[in-house]
């Protein structure tokens, strides 16, 4: 049996391909198809199954794309129920690919359909588990995204359910077992866990906080929302396209994919409205940009910041790209569920400079200069995530998380200078972006961040661990 993990986006999703005697399974595919169609070439082999191990909220599945494409059946577990053609399996229900089994386990808990599939090769063995959002490595699933989209449901609800899945259904199993989770650090599904992308099961049962052996439910309860924040905004929106389905990625694709001239670009932007994204790294945008435009790197956590920081899927966007990035830009858009893209700038922003168009500027500034304003009194406002406020930060500045600032621009100065940081620059060019778009224009950034501050004689606060990761 084959099993190829492919790892693609910032998240690192994971989606698994499985390949035995010609017949071939995808479980929770992205949202480009092509790939997994050409590796099923490459190996004489049909997709035969879909499997999904729930409906995500971080990402639009593949799985309706790779269906229409190769004629596959797309499999989810009990509760749940899509708007398109797939089956449901019981719990226990087995699948033959060539000579191989899959089993799907019922495993609620991150969500009420949320399914568990065990692989066993051709003598009856067990290999591993695609445990999806249930398990990690290092953390298990957050229980608290089904409550934003089933309004009987609750994260403590979801919580038991997922203690109970977790002793029932998965520790029980063999410890050789290799697990094979849909993320690891850096998603906003979990808050502990591991960059380390497979593991046995044996292992985590020793090393995972949340399978600790002589946990009772209510201490699982406690420490697995301890410390939860909101989830991305973008979540209920992305769970809703994956339950009722999307726009065909090809569809997508040729409408964005439209080079436009310098003109063009212009007209479509104040005649139609559209948000202007600029995906090129922090001090590229600084040094000149097109007017109104909003900076998110593609070279950062891309897809969930736009998802965070654009409020609805439906707004119409241009792009302003490194040339050649342009097809990347519009992929991770549609990860997300931004497929109302209507093109991009034919050349970036140095065909715009030739055809003589207005350009802006942020002003920045490095961390010992900082040194100077804050002897001065400038304000500074740290727009890190809260706890790594709370861990460490400059005395006197104030803490506006990135992903609250929309809801707290009373908080930045309208008549007077001040200087906006993050951790390393990417999030606070985001800020600061949104901030001139919106009418500020005397505040500065600091290049490279607090990790330049701390390298500096500025006075901080006492050092902190963490006692969170989100």
């Amino acid at each position: 049996m084959k099993i190829e993990q492919i790892y693609t986006g910032c998240l690192a999703h994971a989606a698994y391909y499985v390949e035995s005697n010609g017949e071939a399974a995808i479980f929770d595919p992205l949202r480009e198809v092509d790939s997994y169609i050409k590796k099923a070439e490459s190996d004489n082999a049909k997709i035969k199954f879909v499997f999904e191990t729930h409906f995500h909220a971080d990402f639009v599945s593949g799985h309706l794309d790779l269906q229409k494409k190769t004629g596959a059946e797309i499999v989810f577990g009990p509760n749940a129920k899509p708007d398109y053609p797939a089956l449901i399996a019981k719990d226990g229900q087995v699948f033959k690919i060539g000579d191989y089994t899959i089993k799907a386990m019922h495993t609620p808990g991150h969500t009420m359909e949320s399914t568990t599939y065990l692989l066993i090769d051709d003598k009856g063995k067990e290999h591993g588990i695609i445990t999806g959002d249930t398990l990690f490595i290092g953390d298990v699933g957050r229980p608290d995204l089904a409550q934003h989209v089933v309004s009987d449901l609750s994260q403590e609800k979801l919580a038991g359910y997922l203690y109970d899945s977790l002793r029932n259904k998965i520790m029980p199993l063999s410890d050789d077992l290799i697990v094979y989770p849909n993320h690891g650090a850096g998603s906003a599904c979990g808050k502990k866990m591991s960059k380390e992308t497979t593991d046995t099961l044996g292992n985590q049962k020793k090393t995972n906080y949340a399978l600790r052996a002589d946990m009772t439910k209510d201490e699982f309860i406690d420490e697995l929302l301890n410390g939860l924040t909101a989830p991305p905004k973008y979540f209920p929106q992305n769970v809703l396209l994956n339950i009722g389905g999307y726009e065909s990625f090809d569809n997508v694709m040729k409408q964005a994919g439209k080079a436009l001239t310098p003109e063009e670009f212009e007209l479509k932007a104040n005649s139609d409205a559209c948000l202007i994204l600029d995906t090129r790294n922090a001090t590229a945008y600084a040094e000149a940009h097109v007017p109104n435009s909003i900076n998110i790197g593609l070279s950062g956590s891309f897809a969930p910041w736009v998802g965070e920081m654009i409020p609805s899927l439906e707004t119409p966007i241009l792009l302003v790209t490194e040339e050649g990035t342009e097809e990347e830009a519009i992929t991770r858009l549609s990860r997300v569920g931004y497929d109302n893209a209507q093109g991009y700038l034919n050349g970036g922003i140095q065909s715009w400079k030739e055809a003589g168009k207005e350009v802006a500027r942020i002003n920045r500034i490095s961390a010992e200069e900082l040194k100077h304003e804050f002897e001065n009194g400038t304000a500074i406002i740290d727009v890190r995530k809260k706890s790594e406020f709370d861990s460490e930060h400059i005395e006197g500045a104030i803490n506006v998380p990135l992903s609250q600032i929309n809801e707290h621009l009373e908080s930045f100065p309208q008549e007077q200078k001040f200087i906006i940081h993050c951790a390393g620059g990417y999030r606070s060019m985001i800020a600061a972006s949104i901030l001139q778009q919106r009418g500020w224009t005397d505040l500065t950034d600091v290049t490279g961040g607090f990790k330049s501050i701390k390298e500096t004689s500025i006075p901080r606060t006492e050092y902190v661990c963490p006692s969170t990761l989100l």
